[in-house]
């Protein structure tokens, strides 16, 4: 029986979304499932570049319709930025290779700072390419600087006739081998400090464009290349000055959310086919999964897996509803980012140790999954850098609530404007956000819901009464164990907001945090353990560890949901 919370192939039926979406997705499903599995391995193993998929996606009109804002849509009521379809199309595309998907990211990242800018022109053209079935990139990173903005050594030089020469090098830029713009950071030689941002679109086939090389011994391709005297014309440039390095952040924002539903997709399909080897194997006379270890830990990767989705989910909403005046989303992304992805992680250990060596074998999805599940929580920024964002929102979050109205369910088919327009990128401090207590609040009668919410408001005791003194509010290491233990009471949140919506079962939520209480324990622990900690902080620590309710009934109806996948879906060979 198909798990409805789970992305299958056999049963999938986007039904929530209009007609075009929907043929979008289950041709591209079809397309995958007609290659078959040994295609999509042997593809993996050998590197082959996925020519056929973007022949594909060209022929389909998937990224014209899916990137395209509706502004530069020519009418085509098809093209729209719907971030809830880009969501969709994302954890379709993890679940089948995540070379398929980093293709599809870093053409959304390409085309930021395009749909940010005011060129005309430059967009224009970017519809353009896009119709035509190319994809882009974003020359940001640089090989000494990494994603530094505040360096860069890519200079532009005015040449005389209004334009520049562009000058220096990119490194670890997807899509930088055949993209037909590629969104370039550099500044003007001579001008320091946000004045000499500039931003402008290259593209990949002109003779001054230098590709170097691969550097990832992968299916992908993650450029090396050198700009060369590469004339840069007045429609070419897309921003200069401080708008330049908004729209960086601002590209980031968008781009980065999608990193979550990639591990999404990973981990639905290791799943499917880690519980269904486990449960068909027979060890000592009895079956893998009789044994209570590996129920234990199929289960708490089950429960990970759809906390996983139902914090993605909801996040969409924010992202759909934001403005000028509800900027909460800029929380939920970077927890998307750092705690939805590392969760990824976390589930794929848990179904490995009982798999074991099954999980090396090359002609398994497993395999792939064990090693591309790493790379999403260290793109786009690593975990420790948007934990250290996610903690500039734990005031306002944890004490000063406001009042918003409602968010809703944003699966309607409307253009979500206000991405390309966030404006500057600053004022983290001052964004507020509705009352976290109520979505735990509807979940009282839950046995493990209540008690995690113990351990919530006990971190708002330990800010009130134990705060970081001035010495550990510079101690990152320090700070970082303490973002851990608020991001679970911010995940706990939207998890909670979106099983009411969706009507997830009592017994599956309070499996989830029977999870949650365990990780804040051991958060807590941790904390304990650092070096700067106080006396105060470490008897607030061991007071807040706690032991999750055991409810063996629960237990058991959870497995049977996981025991029930075994065999449910397997990819055509």
């Amino acid at each position: 029986m198909a798990d409805p919370l789970l992305f299958n192939p056999r049963t999938y039926d986007p039904a929530h979304f209009d007609d075009e979406t929907r043929r979008i997705l289950r041709a591209t499903v079809e397309w995958f499932e007609s290659r078959g599995k040994k295609a999509l391995v042997d593809s993996y193993i050998e590197r082959e570049w996925y020519a056929d998929f973007l022949e594909f996606i060209a022929k389909e009109g998937v990224f014209a319709s899916l990137l395209t804002p509706a502004a530069e849509a020519g009418g085509d009521p098809g093209k729209r930025w719907d971030t809830s379809r880009v969501a969709a199309f994302s954890e379709l595309l993890g679940f089948y290779g995540l070379g398929y998907w980093y293709t599809w990211q870093v053409t959304i990242l390409g085309l930021g700072p395009v749909w940010q800018s005011g060129n005309e022109a430059a967009r224009a053209r970017a519809a353009e390419l896009l119709r035509q079935g190319d994809v882009f990139a974003f020359g940001l990173s640089e090989k000494t600087h990494g994603a530094d903005i505040y360096s860069t050594d890519m200079v532009l030089t005015p040449d005389g006739e209004g334009g520049f020469l562009a000058n220096g090098a990119k490194y670890y830029i997807g899509n930088g081998n055949v993209a037909g713009m590629v969104s370039v950071f550099g500044r003007r030689a001579g001008i320091e400090g946000p004045d000499g941002y500039v931003f402008f679109a290259a593209d990949s086939r002109h003779p001054h464009y230098r590709l170097v090389k691969n550097v990832v011994n992968s299916q992908m391709f993650v450029s090396e290349f050198h700009l060369d005297d590469y004339p840069v014309r007045a429609e070419d440039v897309l921003h200069t000055g401080q708008a330049a390095f908004d729209a960086a952040l601002n590209t980031v924002n968008v781009g980065k959310f999608n990193l979550c539903f990639a591990s999404i997709g990973i981990c639905e399909h290791a799943m499917y086919e880690a519980v269904t080897h486990a449960h068909n194997r027979v060890l000592y006379g009895r079956r893998v999964t009789d044994f209570p270890h590996v129920r234990r830990e199929l289960a708490d990767a089950y429960a990970r897996l759809t906390a996983m989705k139902l914090f993605s989910d909801r996040a969409v909403d924010y992202f759909r509803t934001a403005g000028p005046e509800d900027r909460r989303y800029l929380l939920f992304n970077p927890m998307t980012k750092m705690k939805v992805t590392t969760e990824g992680e976390k589930v794929i250990d848990l179904m490995w140790d009982v798999i074991a060596a099954k999980g090396f074998e090359k002609d398994t999805y497993f395999d792939k999954a064990a090693r591309d599940i790493r790379g999403l929580p260290k793109l786009e920024g690593t975990v420790h850098v948007n934990l250290a964002l996610i903690l500039k929102f734990m005031g306002n979050y944890l004490f000063q609530p406001a009042e918003y109205p409602p968010v809703p369910t944003r699966h309607d088919p409307a253009d979500d404007t206000f991405l390309f327009r966030q404006g500057p990128a600053r004022g983290l401090g001052s964004i507020r956000f509705h009352d976290w207590r109520a979505a735990y609040e509807e979940f009282a009668d839950v046995p493990n819901v209540a008690r995690f919410r113990e351990q919530a408001e006990g971190l708002c005791e330990l800010l009130a009464k134990a705060a970081p003194d001035e010495t550990q509010k510079k101690d990152l290491d320090f700070l970082l164990a303490l973002g851990q233990l608020f991001a679970l009471v911010v995940y706990g949140q939207l998890i909670l907001e979106q099983a009411r919506i969706t009507d997830v079962e009592r017994d599956v939520v309070d499996e989830i945090f029977d999870v949650f209480v365990r990780d804040f324990s051991a958060h807590a622990t941790e904390l304990h353990g650092k070096a700067s900690s106080t006396g105060a902080q470490q008897e607030w620590a061991l007071a807040h560890v706690r032991k999750p309710v055991v409810d063996t009934e629960r237990s058991a109806r959870v497995w049977a949901r996981v025991e029930a996948l075994s065999g449910v879906y397997e990819m055509r060979p």
